[in-house]
């Protein structure tokens, strides 16, 4: 196994890697909206957030040499289900070719107050 580690995402804040590549697979951590170079919870509107989150997901895709074709799986989570429309249009715009598999689950919270959070699973292969 090896980290993928970039200074263009947010740092990760407990025992973990922003990435790891298993074989043909990159295995991302979860991303909230963190601007990485204040480390600070991007806040407004949902879509903004998650435009952010997505961002972060992008600079941990491209350490490991990859974009978003190269995800086959994400999991959004969000704190509350009456953003999903809004999270599925700014997600959607990323992914123009074939989207993921995925799964959207509600939380009671996440990290940092942060209102969505998304990780993912890429193939390199």
């Amino acid at each position: 196994m090896e980290a993928i580690k970039t200074a263009d995402a947010p740092a990760a804040i407990g025992p973990y890697s922003q990435a790891v590549q298993a074989g043909p697979f990159v295995f991302l951590s979860g991303q909230v909206p963190l601007d990485p170079k204040t480390g600070e919870l991007v806040t407004g509107d949902i879509q903004k957030e998650t435009n952010r989150v997505l961002d972060n997901l992008q600079a941990v895709l491209a350490a490991a040499g990859l974009g978003f074709d190269h995800v086959v799986r994400t999991t959004i989570y969000l704190t509350n289900l009456g953003d999903f429309q809004a999270v599925n249009e700014t997600y959607g715009a990323r992914f123009t070719k074939t989207p993921p598999a995925r799964a959207t689950v509600q939380v009671s919270a996440l990290p940092k107050g942060a209102r969505v959070e998304i990780d993912a699973v890429a193939y390199k292969g």
